[in-house]
């Protein structure tokens, strides 16, 4: 019976063989795990970072978002001012015609400078976001239409005396077109004001009740912004 042998020499690995191979796989694991890491980070940063074209257009908004709200102040307290001085016109207008009288020329000639003044504010308006822009041209549409009825009070006084009833009676219609109109663009600027954080802003002129108008919604100054 042969007797057992072990293994030939040139087969067996030595200890110290061994463990080297051992530790040349725990380094090139250890370097994959170092160069990993940094890739894993850079690849994560970059899937996390907002693409440049949608940052852009987010600064854009913000910058539109930023103008709106300053050009929405800036035109409520224009509106402000501007119906403080048409208001008793159209006031003094309407009463007129329905009183079948015309005013004294000199009268009409300082409502003709005040409406010249009031329409320049409206000539070079600026570029402002959609919600914007219909207000500021409502109330424009409004004061021009306002301008309109003052002519006619001139060509009433220019006039046959025989004609001057129909004259101030269409003035006065002219004029009630204008409140009307105004008040559409302070119901649209009142919500502006909302929308954009500054509460309730009521503009609407001060000249009595008016058919067809739309007047203020008792809501407090300031309050639901």
């Amino acid at each position: 019976m042969s007797r057992r042998t072990g293994k030939p020499s040139y087969l067996v690995t030595p200890p110290a063989r061994q463990n080297r191979s051992r530790t040349w796989i725990v380094a090139v694991a250890a370097a994959a795990v170092l160069v990993a890491a940094p890739v894993g980070g850079l690849v994560g940063h970059a899937v996390g970072r907002p693409d440049p074209t949608e940052a852009t257009v987010a600064q854009l908004r913000q910058a539109d978002a930023e103008r709106d709200a300053q050009q929405i102040v800036e035109l409520t307290e224009m509106a402000q001012r501007t119906g403080e001085e048409l208001a008793p016109i159209i006031r003094a207008v309407r009463q007129d015609a329905e009183a079948g009288r015309t005013p004294e020329q000199a009268q009409v000639d300082t409502w003709q400078q005040t409406m010249r003044r009031l329409t320049a504010q409206f000539a070079d308006p600026p570029s402002g976001m959609t919600a914007t822009n219909v207000a500021r041209g409502g109330l424009r549409s409004a004061v021009d239409q306002a301008a309109v009825a003052v002519d006619s009070v001139v060509l009433a006084l220019a006039g046959p005396s025989a004609g001057r009833a129909e004259a101030m009676e269409l003035a006065g219609r002219q004029a009630t077109l204008a409140v009307t109109t105004w008040s559409v663009a302070a119901t649209q600027l009142d919500q502006i004001n909302i929308d954009a954080g500054q509460g309730h802003k009521h503009v609407h002129l001060d000249v009595g009740e008016v058919d067809g108008a739309l007047g203020p919604d008792g809501s407090a100054e300031g309050t639901g912004g």
